[in-house]
């Protein structure tokens, strides 16, 4: 198995119902991670979904029947995990499943940018992996706070500036998958 995992982190139709979603930037998410998926799928990179689920009741509970993936993802993923906390590793099993797979390189990708995928690159930095972010192929939402907004746009270059040499690679898709081509030349 590959060295490398793209972690895509909850693309579910859970978000269609809550009161933020929007359709600005999806075209452009989908086209990312559509393009980052099918890339990595090539390299032989394994695919790994995560869902959210915060118990039974809402629209992120299992008997919502929300808790699956959006439809336009149309991979088969190698694995899939259901997490209860923000972040991907801690408590799904996925950590246990990426060392027993001797994968030690994370490429992050999916649902809030600042909240999931970021929270998710931190403890992956933090638990010794080697971690790529994909900005382009997360969403996230605009969020208002003491009467200040800030855009998705505001909301992603934070999540770059304080990951950036910290915990994480941050690249476009291109950029992601010409890495992992050097890195399949060099192996």
């Amino acid at each position: 198995m590959a060295h490398s995992a793209l972690i895509i982190i909850d693309v579910q139709l859970s978000f269609l119902h809550r009161p933020f979603w929007s359709e600005t930037d999806v075209p452009a998410f989908k086209q990312a991670l559509t393009a980052l998926i099918e890339g990595c799928r090539r390299q032989r990179v394994a695919l790994v979904d995560v869902l959210h689920a915060n118990g039974d009741d809402g629209v992120f509970g299992l008997k919502s029947g929300l808790v699956k993936r959006m439809p336009f993802l149309t991979h088969t993923a190698d694995i899939t995990f259901i997490k209860h906390v923000h972040n991907s590793l801690t408590e799904s099993g996925l950590h246990e499943w990426l060392g027993a797979a001797g994968i030690d390189h994370l490429i992050i990708a999916g649902m809030r940018t600042e909240q999931c995928c970021e929270t998710t690159a931190r403890v992956a930095s933090d638990l010794g992996y080697r971690v790529t972010f994909v900005t382009e192929a997360t969403l996230t939402f605009p969020m208002t706070h003491a009467g200040r907004t800030l855009s998705a746009a505001d909301l992603k270059h934070h999540t770059e500036t304080v990951l950036i040499d910290r915990f994480a690679t941050i690249h476009t898709v291109d950029e992601c998958l010409a890495e992992l081509a050097r890195d399949n030349v060099i192996s």
